[in-house]
């Protein structure tokens, strides 16, 4: 009854299990039958899982199921390829499916990443190595990301923000990475740490009164949780918040707080209960002039040396109830939600860095000559490159798929933790493979690599190390969760 339409045209490249589920749909219509039949003879295999195309042909949206989505599969290319003929015609929940494993950016994406790569060739990269060499903060060019709305890439457009979501700030942080580390990590952790925070379990009023400043760049937003004696224990922690009427009473010390010296807006976690432990942890919002709160700017760091990083002092801060971030002591179990999207956006910092490695080597490959010929002939550093690109390539598909997740409303915990830990260990064999091409050249700072290679390194131990991104991945598997 289908002959010669669109639809007759792509049924028959269709594989047979998603041919049985169109005929069961259509109460066992005979061109769908016919077709499953002949694809059985021509020995095509069934690729596609019956039960994710069925909730969708019967109108059920697969988000939301992530238990039963994690143990299915979903089409194979081919089921997809074969929908491109119908064209306008196709069923929207095939136009749904499409878009789920279509590994493009979207014209959207596509632009947002020209304007970031565009901005990183002209106003990056000719100054970072100034940046690093002085360990001075870019203020100017903060402000000219923020003048284009890079500053509040996931704030609600109702909070002043851009209303993005994870893929693109990925994509903004990949770009920015390839140009300067440590301008990446200020505007991954200004998006990713602070503002989040506020954006997810800030009550509406906080919102309002903190989110505007954070997404246009007024002011930039620091988060503090690591401590001199607290890093990947953060159980252990020492500051300390004592509840007096109202207000909540501040003592302790933060350390390696990015934003540290120029936040204008701080979200720092406490200790309200210390025989809960990661239980009694609670978050509050400080201003950065509140009195009681000191600064030390930390230097001669080994990378991200533009990066404002510093020790924070808290000496009897006094801070209303109703800047107390969330519900109390549920600050270590949303730190740890923070976490989890702040890997998504390190991942994609460690790709960046990768990327701008294997890009420089290239480069200088096909520029050096030795032997009478540019290095890039020799099969040496040919495998050299294919390896990093293939490691990086890898990374992306990593970071991009633990950020649709995230996207979604699906569980990521594992897919956040397994991008960054294999974006930022690939990261630093990009950068090592890349200095070696360069060879004596590239041990010196006149070239990017060796800065690059500093930079990468923070990617293995900032917001979870390597060591801790492991045990994250194997609890997953082990609890029956991945």
């Amino acid at each position: 009854q289908h002959a010669g339409s669109p639809l007759g045209e792509w049924a028959g490249r269709l594989s047979p299990s998603l041919c049985g589920l169109l005929a069961e749909r259509s109460g066992g219509s005979r061109v769908s039958i016919i077709v499953r039949e002949n694809l059985k003879i021509q020995g095509v295999m069934p690729w596609c899982t019956g039960t994710y195309v069925r909730d969708a042909l019967t109108g059920r949206s697969p988000i939301g199921e992530p238990e039963r989505l994690r143990s299915r599969g979903g089409w194979a290319m081919a089921d997809l390829q074969a929908l491109a003929p119908l064209g306008s015609e196709r069923p929207s929940f095939l136009r749904l499916l499409e878009r789920i494993m279509n590994f493009e950016l979207s014209e959207e994406q596509q632009l947002l990443q020209e304007s970031v790569r565009r901005f990183v060739n002209e106003r990056v990269k000719p100054n970072a190595r100034v940046w690093d060499r002085e360990e001075a903060f870019p203020a100017d060019v903060v402000s000219e990301l923020a003048e284009m709305g890079l500053m509040g890439v996931m704030v609600a457009e109702e909070h002043g923000g851009a209303g993005l979501g994870p893929a693109e700030m990925a994509i903004v942080i990949e770009e920015l990475g390839k140009g300067d580390g440590a301008l990446a990590l200020t505007v991954a952790s200004h998006n990713g740490l602070c503002s989040s925070h506020i954006r997810m379990f800030g009550t509406e009023e906080q919102k309002q009164a903190f989110l505007p400043s954070l997404a246009s760049g007024e002011k930039l937003g620091a988060w503090a949780l690591t401590e001199p004696n607290s890093g990947s224990d953060a159980g252990g922690m020492l500051t300390t918040a004592v509840r007096e009427g109202d207000d909540w009473v501040l003592n302790g010390s933060k350390i390696f707080i990015t934003q540290g010296t120029v936040g204008g807006t701080y979200v720092v976690l406490a200790s309200t209960d210390k025989s809960k432990g990661n239980h009694g942890i609670t978050a509050f919002i400080l201003d950065g002039d509140t009195p009681g709160f000191s600064k030390e700017p930390l230097k001669e760091k080994l990378g991200m040396r533009s990066s404002d990083t510093a020790v924070l002092t808290f000496e009897d801060v006094r801070v209303s109830d109703s800047r107390r971030l969330g519900e109390v002591g549920k600050g270590f179990v949303n730190t740890c939600q923070i976490l989890d999207r702040g890997r998504i956006t390190i991942g994609a910092l460690a790709l960046g860095l990768g990327v701008g490695a294997m890009e420089a080597a290239r480069d200088y490959a096909l520029e050096r000559e030795q032997f009478g010929r540019p290095i890039a002939k020799f099969q040496a550093i040919q495998w050299k490159l294919a390896d990093m690109a293939t490691e990086l390539d890898a990374a992306r598909l990593l970071v991009h798929r633990a950020a649709y997740l995230c996207q979604q409303g699906r569980p990521f915990t594992k897919e956040a933790s397994m991008c960054k830990l294999f974006a930022s260990e690939a990261a630093m064999r990009a950068t090592d493979e890349a200095i070696q091409i360069h060879g004596g050249y590239g041990y010196t700072a006149e070239f990017p690599v060796e800065r690059l290679y500093r930079d990468a390194k923070l990617c293995t131990i900032g917001e979870g190390t390597s060591e801790v991104q492991r045990i994250v991945i194997a609890r997953q598997l082990l609890s029956g969760l991945g």
